[in-house]
C-alpha cells in the first residue's frame, strides 16, 4: 500500500502532516511519488481564507477523476480529508458544514480529525537538519475575522516536560534548528497553570458578539486569573508565570519566556517560533531573545491592521501606539533585528483613511516581508455573523497592490 499526503496552509499543517505520515509509515505504508501512484490520498486541509477551500473542493474533484480510474481496474484509492476543514466540520453543532463538505465532495471515503493523531511516535521529518516542534495547539483569542478557534477548538499547550525531551531528541540525532509551533505561542502554559477550564476561552469579546450571561461569565474568570500569583514547577526550578498588562487588564499567565530559554540553552544554531500576538508579546519575551543569540533574529508579529478602529473591529486588543511600542523595544535592544507580519486588507468598514494609517504604520516600521491577504467572510466567525463585507474586491485588490508594492518588492525609507 502507497501514501501520498498533500499539505494546505500553515507551518502547523506541515508539522500535523509529519505525525500523519508517520501514522502511515508505522502500518508499514510506503510514501507515493504521486497522486496516481497513491492507494491512500490524504489532504490536510487549511480554512483560513476562501481561497485554500476552494483549492481543497478543486483538488478532490480531480482526485475523483483519478479514483473512477482505479475502481474501473478495482484498485485500491482512497480520499481521506483532515485538518482544519474537517476541525471545524466536527466542531459545528448544527451540522450544517459537515454535510456542505460531503455535498461538495462525495468522493472522499474518510473525514477524520487531526487530533487522532497524536504525539506518541516520532513524526516523519522533512529535513534532517530543521525540525518543527508544536507545543500548543487551538487559540482562546476569538479575532472577529478568524476561523481558527473553530477549527482547532481552545488552546491547549502540551506538556513542558514532553516539548523539552522532543528537542533533546533532536539535539541527539544532530538538527541545528527548531521552530516552537502554536497558533499564539505567547500564552503558551496558561492552561498548565489555572487549568483550561479557567481560562478564557472568548475573553475580551465585546458583547455585540455573545450574550451577557456569557460575557458575565468569563469577567468573573478574568477576576479570578488576576489574583493568582502561585509559583509554577518545571524543569527542575519554581518560576513565577509572566503576566502582560495590557489595556488596564491583567492578562492570562504564560510560561513561553523560560520554554523559550530553555531550548535556546540546548545550543542548536537556532532557535525560531510562530506565530505571536502583540497583545502578549512582554518585555520578558523581548530580554529572552536579546539573552541568547541563537534565538531568531526574524520575528513574526502580525500586525493585521494600522488603524485602531479597525482593530477594535478585528477583536484585536492593541493599538497601532502599542504595536510600534513593541516594534521600538525590539529594535533598541537588538539591533540586527528583522520584522515580518500579516496584514487583512478590506476588513469590514474600512474606510480610505483607515487604510492609509495601515500605510503610515508600514512605513513606521520597515517590515521586511508581509503576508498580505484580502478580507474573505469565515463560516461561524463573528465578523461574518454582525458585520457586512462592504469594500469591494477591486479596491481590496488595489490596497493589497499597493501595500504589496511597498512592503515586498521596493526598498523604502520610512
Amino acid at each position: 500500500m502507497k501514501y501520498f499526503i498533500k499539505t494546505f496552509g500553515c507551518q502547523q499543517n506541515v508539522a500535523d502532516s509529519e505525525r500523519v505520515e508517520q501514522a502511515f509509515s508505522a502500518r508499514g505504508f510506503t510514501k507515493a511519488k504521486g497522486y496516481k501512484d497513491a492507494n491512500y490520498v490524504i489532504i490536510n486541509t487549511c480554512m483560513v481564507r476562501e481561497s485554500a477551500e476552494e483549492r481543497v473542493y478543486g483538488l478532490v474533484n480531480n482526485l475523483a477523476i483519478i479514483k473512477k480510474g482505479k475502481q474501473k481496474n478495482k484498485e485500491l484509492f482512497k480520499i481521506i480529508v483532515t485538518g482544519c476543514m474537517v476541525g471545524i466540520a466536527f466542531r459545528d453543532k448544527t451540522g450544517k458544514f459537515l454535510t456542505k463538505i460531503r455535498e461538495r465532495m462525495p468522493y472522499v471515503d474518510e473525514f477524520m480529525p487531526i487530533e487522532e493523531v497524536g504525539f506518541d511516535s516520532e513524526p516523519v521529518r522533512q529535513s534532517e537538519t530543521h525540525a518543527w516542534v508544536p507545543i500548543s495547539n487551538g487559540c482562546n483569542n476569538f479575532c472577529t475575522f478568524c476561523i481558527v478557534p473553530f477549527t482547532r477548538g481552545r488552546e491547549i499547550s502540551r506538556p513542558y516536560e514532553d516539548i523539552l525531551e522532543e528537542c533533546l531528541h533532536l539535539k541527539a540525532k544532530g538538527y541545528t534548528s527548531v521552530m516552537l509551533l502554536g497558533q499564539n505561542v505567547n500564552s503558551y502554559g496558561a492552561d498548565l497553570i489555572v487549568g483550561k477550564e479557567n481560562i478564557q476561552v472568548m475573553r475580551d469579546i465585546n458583547e455585540t458578539y455573545f450574550d451577557n450571561s456569557a460575557i458575565g461569565q468569563f469577567n468573573n474568570q478574568a477576576k479570578n486569573l488576576s489574583t493568582i500569583r502561585a509559583k509554577f514547577t518545571y524543569n527542575g526550578r519554581n518560576v513565577e508565570p509572566v503576566y502582560v498588562k495590557h489595556l488596564g487588564r491583567q492578562r492570562i499567565p504564560t510560561l513561553f519566556p523560560y520554554l523559550l530559554e530553555d531550548v535556546a540553552r540546548m545550543d542548536f544554531e537556532k532557535v525560531d517560533f510562530v506565530s505571536s500576538n502583540p497583545w502578549d508579546f512582554s518585555d520578558e519575551l523581548i530580554e529572552m531573545i536579546e539573552k541568547y543569540p541563537n534565538i531568531t533574529r526574524t520575528i513574526h508579529l502580525p500586525v493585521q491592521s494600522g488603524d485602531n478602529n479597525v482593530l477594535k473591529r478585528m477583536n484585536r486588543w492593541y493599538t497601532q501606539e502599542e504595536y510600534l511600542n513593541i516594534i521600538s523595544k525590539l529594535k533598541s535592544l537588538i539591533p540586527n533585528i528583522k520584522i515580518t507580519t500579516d496584514i487583512i486588507v478590506g476588513f469590514c468598514g474600512e474606510t480610505d483613511d483607515e487604510f492609509q494609517n495601515t500605510v503610515k504604520l508600514a512605513k513606521a516600521v520597515g517590515f521586511d516581508k508581509a503576508y498580505i491577504s484580502r478580507y474573505s467572510e469565515r463560516y461561524m466567525t463573528a465578523a461574518t455573523k454582525v458585520m457586512k463585507d462592504d469594500v469591494s474586491p477591486a479596491t481590496k485588490k488595489k490596497r493589497w497592490k499597493e501595500l504589496d508594492r511597498l512592503i515586498n518588492t521596493f526598498a523604502y525609507t520610512s
